[in-house]
Protein backbone atom coordinates (compact mmCIF):
# COMPACT_ATOMS: atom_id res chain seq x y z
CA UNK A 1 0.00 0.00 0.00
CA UNK A 2 1.37 3.44 -0.91
CA UNK A 3 1.55 6.29 1.59
CA UNK A 4 -1.28 8.09 -0.25
CA UNK A 5 -3.47 4.98 -0.06
CA UNK A 6 -2.76 4.73 3.69
CA UNK A 7 -3.73 8.36 4.16
CA UNK A 8 -6.95 8.00 2.17
CA UNK A 9 -7.93 4.79 3.97
CA UNK A 10 -7.43 6.45 7.35
CA UNK A 11 -9.26 9.58 6.16
CA UNK A 12 -12.31 7.59 5.14
CA UNK A 13 -12.56 6.13 8.66
CA UNK A 14 -11.86 9.57 10.20
CA UNK A 15 -14.77 11.13 8.29
CA UNK A 16 -17.14 8.18 8.81
CA UNK A 17 -16.59 8.25 12.59
CA UNK A 18 -16.97 12.06 12.63
CA UNK A 19 -13.62 12.58 14.38
CA UNK A 20 -13.44 15.97 12.64
CA UNK A 21 -16.10 17.38 14.97
CA UNK A 22 -13.57 18.06 17.74
CA UNK A 23 -11.60 20.32 15.37
CA UNK A 24 -14.43 22.43 14.03
CA UNK A 25 -13.90 26.18 14.30
CA UNK A 26 -14.23 29.23 12.07
CA UNK A 27 -11.60 30.54 9.68
CA UNK A 28 -11.06 33.55 11.96
CA UNK A 29 -8.35 33.15 14.62
CA UNK A 30 -10.00 33.38 18.05
CA UNK A 31 -6.94 35.02 19.60
CA UNK A 32 -6.41 37.27 16.55
CA UNK A 33 -2.88 35.92 16.24
CA UNK A 34 -0.64 34.96 13.32
CA UNK A 35 2.36 32.74 13.96
CA UNK A 36 5.21 32.40 11.50
CA UNK A 37 7.27 29.40 12.52
CA UNK A 38 9.68 26.90 11.07
CA UNK A 39 8.37 23.79 9.37
CA UNK A 40 10.40 21.59 11.75
CA UNK A 41 8.37 18.49 12.63
CA UNK A 42 9.21 18.85 16.33
CA UNK A 43 7.11 22.02 16.46
CA UNK A 44 3.90 20.65 14.95
CA UNK A 45 2.23 19.83 18.28
CA UNK A 46 4.79 21.29 20.70
CA UNK A 47 4.59 24.95 19.63
CA UNK A 48 0.80 25.42 20.01
CA UNK A 49 0.82 23.56 23.34
CA UNK A 50 3.79 25.57 24.64
CA UNK A 51 1.80 28.74 23.80
CA UNK A 52 -1.52 27.47 25.22
CA UNK A 53 -3.15 27.60 21.79
CA UNK A 54 -5.94 25.32 20.71
CA UNK A 55 -7.29 24.64 17.24
CA UNK A 56 -8.76 27.86 15.88
CA UNK A 57 -6.81 30.27 18.11
CA UNK A 58 -4.19 31.34 15.56
CA UNK A 59 -3.22 31.30 11.92
CA UNK A 60 -0.01 29.33 11.36
CA UNK A 61 2.35 30.11 8.50
CA UNK A 62 5.36 27.81 8.18
CA UNK A 63 8.52 27.73 6.14
CA UNK A 64 12.15 26.71 6.44
CA UNK A 65 13.66 28.83 9.22
CA UNK A 66 10.59 31.02 9.95
CA UNK A 67 12.06 33.57 7.56
CA UNK A 68 10.43 36.43 5.69
CA UNK A 69 12.84 36.61 2.75
CA UNK A 70 10.93 38.97 0.48
CA UNK A 71 8.56 41.83 1.37
CA UNK A 72 6.12 40.82 -1.37
CA UNK A 73 6.55 37.03 -1.26
CA UNK A 74 3.99 34.44 -0.25
CA UNK A 75 4.81 34.64 3.47
CA UNK A 76 4.02 38.37 3.63
CA UNK A 77 0.92 37.83 1.49
CA UNK A 78 -0.35 35.25 4.01
CA UNK A 79 0.35 37.58 6.93
CA UNK A 80 -1.36 40.51 5.21
CA UNK A 81 -4.43 38.40 4.39
CA UNK A 82 -4.57 37.25 8.03
CA UNK A 83 -4.46 40.87 9.22
CA UNK A 84 -6.96 42.39 6.80
CA UNK A 85 -9.33 39.56 5.96
CA UNK A 86 -9.15 37.35 9.05
CA UNK A 87 -8.89 39.94 11.83
CA UNK A 88 -5.42 39.22 13.21
CA UNK A 89 -3.86 42.03 15.20
CA UNK A 90 -0.70 40.38 16.56
CA UNK A 91 2.07 38.44 14.84
CA UNK A 92 4.69 36.17 16.36
CA UNK A 93 7.80 35.14 14.44
CA UNK A 94 9.12 32.03 16.17
CA UNK A 95 12.47 30.50 15.32
CA UNK A 96 13.93 27.54 17.16
CA UNK A 97 17.21 26.26 18.51
CA UNK A 98 18.82 23.56 16.37
CA UNK A 99 17.15 24.75 13.17
CA UNK A 100 18.23 22.88 10.05
CA UNK A 101 18.60 26.19 8.25
CA UNK A 102 21.47 27.06 10.59
CA UNK A 103 23.46 24.09 9.33
CA UNK A 104 22.38 23.86 5.69
CA UNK A 105 25.19 23.64 3.17
CA UNK A 106 24.03 25.15 -0.14
CA UNK A 107 26.69 23.33 -2.18
CA UNK A 108 25.71 19.98 -0.66
CA UNK A 109 22.02 20.70 -1.26
CA UNK A 110 22.69 21.53 -4.91
CA UNK A 111 24.70 18.29 -5.20
CA UNK A 112 21.69 16.41 -3.77
CA UNK A 113 19.56 18.05 -6.46
CA UNK A 114 21.95 16.70 -9.10
CA UNK A 115 21.88 13.24 -7.52
CA UNK A 116 18.08 13.24 -7.63
CA UNK A 117 17.97 14.10 -11.31
CA UNK A 118 18.17 17.89 -11.56
CA UNK A 119 20.70 18.55 -14.29
CA UNK A 120 23.56 21.03 -14.14
CA UNK A 121 21.99 22.63 -17.20
CA UNK A 122 18.83 23.32 -15.19
CA UNK A 123 20.91 24.76 -12.34
CA UNK A 124 22.77 27.01 -14.80
CA UNK A 125 19.48 28.14 -16.39
CA UNK A 126 18.08 29.10 -12.99
CA UNK A 127 21.24 31.01 -12.14
CA UNK A 128 21.25 32.68 -15.57
CA UNK A 129 17.69 33.84 -14.83
CA UNK A 130 19.07 35.72 -11.83
CA UNK A 131 18.59 33.29 -8.95
CA UNK A 132 21.78 32.78 -6.99
CA UNK A 133 21.08 29.36 -5.47
CA UNK A 134 23.95 29.74 -2.99
CA UNK A 135 22.30 32.87 -1.57
CA UNK A 136 18.76 31.49 -1.87
CA UNK A 137 19.79 28.44 0.16
CA UNK A 138 22.07 30.34 2.57
CA UNK A 139 22.20 29.19 6.12
CA UNK A 140 20.99 31.20 9.09
CA UNK A 141 24.01 32.40 11.05
CA UNK A 142 22.06 33.41 14.18
CA UNK A 143 18.50 32.33 14.97
CA UNK A 144 17.77 35.39 17.17
CA UNK A 145 19.16 37.74 14.50
CA UNK A 146 17.12 36.00 11.81
CA UNK A 147 13.97 36.36 13.93
CA UNK A 148 14.77 40.07 14.46
CA UNK A 149 15.21 40.59 10.70
CA UNK A 150 11.86 38.95 9.92
CA UNK A 151 10.13 40.95 12.68
CA UNK A 152 11.60 44.16 11.25
CA UNK A 153 10.52 43.29 7.71
CA UNK A 154 6.96 42.67 8.90
CA UNK A 155 6.79 45.65 11.27
CA UNK A 156 8.18 48.06 8.67
CA UNK A 157 6.15 46.71 5.76
CA UNK A 158 4.18 49.52 4.12
CA UNK A 159 0.96 47.44 4.23
CA UNK A 160 1.12 46.46 7.91
CA UNK A 161 -0.71 48.91 10.17
CA UNK A 162 1.32 50.37 13.04
CA UNK A 163 -1.36 49.07 15.45
CA UNK A 164 -0.36 45.45 14.71
CA UNK A 165 2.11 44.17 17.31
CA UNK A 166 4.94 42.02 15.97
CA UNK A 167 6.83 39.81 18.40
CA UNK A 168 9.91 37.64 17.93
CA UNK A 169 10.62 34.50 19.93
CA UNK A 170 12.86 31.45 19.89
CA UNK A 171 11.57 28.09 21.13
CA UNK A 172 13.58 25.18 22.47
CA UNK A 173 12.29 22.17 20.47
CA UNK A 174 13.20 19.82 23.32
CA UNK A 175 11.43 21.59 26.20
CA UNK A 176 9.05 24.11 24.60
CA UNK A 177 10.65 27.00 26.50
CA UNK A 178 10.10 30.32 24.72
CA UNK A 179 12.63 33.16 24.85
CA UNK A 180 11.57 36.65 23.80
CA UNK A 181 13.79 38.30 21.16
CA UNK A 182 11.44 41.18 20.34
CA UNK A 183 8.53 42.28 22.52
CA UNK A 184 6.13 44.00 20.15
CA UNK A 185 4.52 45.93 23.01
CA UNK A 186 7.82 47.62 23.83
CA UNK A 187 8.78 48.74 20.32
CA UNK A 188 7.41 51.73 18.51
Amino acid sequence: MTRLEEILEFNQKFVESKEYEQYQTSKFPDKKLVILSCMDTRLTDLLPRAMNLKNGDAKFVKNAGAVVSHPFGSIMRSIIVAVYDLGADEICVIGHHGCGMSSINPEATIQKMNTRGISQETIRTIEYAGVDLQTWLQRIESIPDSVRESVNMIRNHPLIPKTVRVHGLVIDPDTGKLDVVVNGYETE
